[in-house]
């Protein structure tokens, strides 16, 4: 039988690729866990984009869709795009579940930094969480991952 899909954050997964050129690696435990669930695919919404790495900080305005570099500069753009070519991932693979990068203004779910860039969290969805979820698919971040792997498993 065919493992089901599941779309994991790049720098969940180990790649040193966020903003300062740093991961998040969860557990090896974790990953191992996903990956006996589920074939994991991997991606970083901000790279697909066509953002560099390292790159400025970035924050979500709150409550829009425009996304600020820590220089003011609007990058919304490489964020929208990011979003898009990731959905496109999730539809080519057929994955339903996706584990994400908490907070990120790609990838965060239920809370996102504020753009003041002073640490301040609000509600709040990053710009590819949001795009996959309305797409009908499920959103886990890495505090997530044995309720993702319960989804994939179908419980």
């Amino acid at each position: 039988m065919k493992k089901e899909r599941v779309l994991v954050s790049a720098c969940l997964l180990g790649y040193p690729i966020r903003y300062d050129g740093s991961d998040k690696k969860i557990s090896d435990e974790l990953i191992d866990r996903l990956k006996n669930s589920a074939e994991v695919i991997s991606a970083c919404p901000e790279m697909l984009g066509g953002l560099p790495c390292p790159r400025l900080a970035s924050e979500q305005q709150s409550h829009t869709d425009k996304v600020i570099a820590s220089d003011g500069r609007d990058i919304s753009v490489f964020f929208r795009l990011g979003a898009h070519e990731t959905l496109n991932i999730c539809k080519n693979y057929g994955i339903r579940v996706a584990v994400l990068k908490s907070k990120s203004p790609s990838c965060g779910k239920g809370f996102i930094y504020d753009g003041s860039f002073t640490g301040q969290l609000t509600k709040g969805e990053g710009i590819t969480s949001r795009l996959l979820s309305e797409n009908g698919i499920k959103i886990f971040n890495e505090s997530e991952v044995s309720q993702a792997i319960e989804k994939i498993r179908g419980k």
